[in-house]
């Protein structure tokens, strides 16, 4: 199919992409476009003007910032699969990277465009909630930056008003010695996930959990932070049975039913997936002090 008639804008700067959001109506912003295009071409989106993020300059970047990895909107996710500094800062975001889509997907996929998309199965997403991100946005009001916990206004709909622009992400770093672990479960390669797990773990020297995240995508209209298996493990030694036990409450999850899966079988994922990410994680943050 065709998309339908637009008027399309290539601003190249960033005050003249927001004048041109806060002056047309019915505007969408293009960033990669591996989103809005096919929703343009099966007539899911009927923007009335078109405006090309891709000529502004300083939108792509990736950058260590003290215990903070800042990346740019535009920065590509094949970019963020090839960072010698995301591989050794931020290992899960580089874990989870390398299953978002197709080379095809990475190559135009952007960091903004999956964030504003906001697919509950987006693994950039699910990486942002687990690693509590901020996200910066830019309107003729000014800047804020909004804590992730914050940022979904509901299924598929981000809180960046319809004249502002995201422009970057902060990612808080972990420590060298933390383990990790980014799962998914798909139907085929390269599909959007019916279930995700993104864990992160410290342990003293004993195997006590001292900090614990976990988030999991795509069982709810938006990535679930499981405060209570986070709540059930932190002060335990950790073990397969403490993560089993921790992860039965996953099953309580209000969770999603569509044409691709029933809500029972994603909370059995989610239980399932939960575990599986904890005990990898456990595993890695046990190589790290040579358990």
């Amino acid at each position: 199919m065709k998309p339908p008639r637009f008027n399309y804008h290539a601003p190249e700067s960033l005050p003249e992409a927001i004048k041109l959001l806060s002056t047309l109506d019915n505007a969408r912003l293009l960033a990669g476009g591996q989103s809005l295009v096919p929703m343009l071409n099966m007539r899911y989106a009927f923007p009335d003007h078109l405006i090309d993020l891709n000529r502004i300059p300083g939108l792509s970047f990736i950058r260590l910032n003290g215990e903070m990895l800042e990346i740019g909107a535009m920065t590509r996710q094949r970019d963020i699969e090839f960072s010698d500094q995301v591989a050794r800062r931020c290992p899960l975001l580089a874990e989870a990277i390398r299953q978002v889509g197709h080379r095809q997907t990475r190559n135009r996929g952007t960091v903004g465009g999956s964030l504003c998309h906001l697919d509950p199965s987006a693994e950039v997403v699910t990486v942002s909630a687990a690693l509590d991100a901020t996200v910066t946005i830019l309107g003729p009001r000014g800047e804020r930056r909004i804590a992730f916990s914050e940022f979904p206004a509901g299924y598929m709909t981000s809180c960046v008003g319809p004249d502002e622009c995201l422009t970057s992400v902060a990612l808080p770093l972990w420590s060298n010695s933390h383990g990790y672990a980014f799962l998914e479960f798909a139907r085929r390669h390269g599909d959007f996930a019916i279930v995700s797990a993104a864990a992160l773990l410290e342990e003293d020297a004993g195997g006590v959990i001292r900090r614990v995240s976990l988030a999991l995508g795509g069982v709810a209209a938006a990535p679930v932070r499981a405060s209570k298996v986070e709540q059930a493990v932190l002060g335990q030694p950790a073990g397969t049975e403490l993560f089993r036990d921790a992860c039965a409450v996953c099953a309580e999850i209000d969770a999603l039913e569509d044409v691709h899966a029933p809500a029972s079988y994603r909370r059995h994922l989610a239980v399932v997936m939960a575990r599986r990410a904890l005990e990898q994680a456990h595993t890695r943050a046990r190589e790290h002090r040579g358990g």
